[in-house]
């Protein structure tokens, strides 16, 4: 086995294609399904893709004049905290994917900046970046267990939806609360 070949499998894995199975001529394609373990950083502080759980890729790479176009799905399993009260949350979530890689030296070169066009490097494209940032923008900024979630009471931290409906916090102004030290409570008290 080649040394160059050995390197390539040292390089590819679940997030990589080798376009070479595709070849260069315009109108090829191949399907790829796979599982992918997700990589850290895969989400944001209330939901994320937990790491090392699966990204199911259904995806058609196509082989175009100026690179291939990998278009398909991501499906992936959520888990994250519900913004309201805390408690678990646990969904899946499927994205769109649809990218150009450009081969290098092509017309992309003079018409794109270089971080406006994802690139195929030695042949191989790697998925991962597209994917993670298709689907950082598809999550829920603030995630929540129920659209009809009430949250916590501030004033006891307990969720309102296990509370009683006249459920209540006297809170007294500061300024006032000497006062009412002074005069002994409330009009309620006496």
């Amino acid at each position: 086995m080649s040394q160059s070949h050995e390197t390539r499998n040292a390089q590819a894995g679940p997030w990589v294609i080798d376009t070479r199975e595709i070849g260069h001529r315009a109108g090829s394609s191949r399907a790829y399904t796979r599982k992918a373990p997700a990589p850290a950083g895969f989400g944001l502080d209330m939901i994320k893709v937990p790491e090392g759980e699966p990204v199911e890729l259904d995806l058609l790479a196509e082989s175009v004049v100026e690179g291939v176009l990998v278009s398909g799905t991501a499906v992936a399993q959520l888990t994250g905290e519900c913004v309201r009260c805390l408690d678990p949350v646990s969904e899946e979530i499927e994205i769109e994917v649809r990218e150009l890689f450009a081969y290098p030296d092509s017309a992309t070169d003079t018409s794109t900046d270089d971080d406006e066009v994802e690139r195929v490097v030695d042949d191989l494209i790697d998925l991962e970046p597209v994917v993670r940032d298709a689907m950082l923008l598809s999550l829920p900024s603030a995630p929540v267990c129920s659209p009809d979630c009430q949250g916590l009471c501030s004033g006891c931290g307990v969720k309102w939806a296990e509370l009683a409906p006249e459920h209540t916090h006297e809170t007294i102004d500061p300024r006032w609360a000497a006062l009412q030290e002074r005069l002994g409570g409330t009009e309620e008290e006496k």
